[in-house]
């Protein structure tokens, strides 16, 4: 794995709420629940180096200079349908976040994805872009949704997943080797169906219930 790009946030209770969602017998409540934990403090890493300004302000004591962030504003683009689980845990970090769409499936026979939505707020290229999926497989459809991203004028992107696999990583660290890749966990690697090993089943499925 040394030779993969990729950005691993092993925080304690990261590893711990994601050990709880890989049981089968977590329901989809629990499923949603800790998927929303784990998103809000994944985002509070990722932010981590996000630029700040000193301005002044005034306290009920005295004046001083306090810092905000400074530079680009942020939106949050979930692919759909498993990256909407990941976004009210951003946005109670990032309130005021836009939020854009990229529908896309996997083509059961090929694996290969397929786009059917995109709604993007107007200004993508003036904002930073966190797109989100739970879900690092085979990477065409994180692929995909970059290069959609791109080709409308996006020129700054972070790529933040749960679970991956190294040859996801592979993948988009040759496709789009200027987009870091956060994720909680790099699993072994991808069965015949494209799904990740161990990894949590379809996520999807999981946090809609459609199982």
């Amino acid at each position: 794995m040394s030779d993969l790009k990729v950005n691993i946030i092993n925080h304690p209770l990261i590893q711990h709420k994601l050990t709880l969602m890989r049981r089968k017998e977590t329901g989809s409540k629990d499923f949603r629940q800790l998927l929303d934990e784990i998103s809000m403090l994944m985002a509070y890493e990722v932010t981590r180096d996000f630029p700040t300004k000193d301005i002044e302000i005034e306290t009920p004591i005295a004046k001083c200079n306090a810092k905000v962030l400074a530079g680009k504003k942020v939106a949050i683009v979930p692919i759909l349908r498993a990256g909407l689980g990941m976004v009210n845990g951003i946005i109670n970090l990032i309130p005021a976040a836009k939020i854009g769409h990229i529908g896309m499936y996997r083509d059961e026979k090929t694996l290969e994805p397929v786009e059917y939505f995109y709604k993007m707020p107007k200004d993508i290229s003036e904002r930073l872009l966190l797109v989100v999926d739970p879900m690092l497989a085979t990477g065409g459809s994180a692929v995909a949704a970059v290069d959609m991203l791109k080709k409308r004028g996006a020129k700054s992107l972070i790529f933040m997943c749960l679970i991956s696999a190294p040859e996801g990583i592979k993948l988009f660290n040759e496709k789009h080797p200027d987009v870091p890749i956060y994720t909680a966990c790099v699993d072994d690697h991808l069965n015949e169906h494209g799904y990740i090993v161990p990894g949590i089943g379809d996520a999807g499925d999981r946090i809609f219930g459609t199982i």
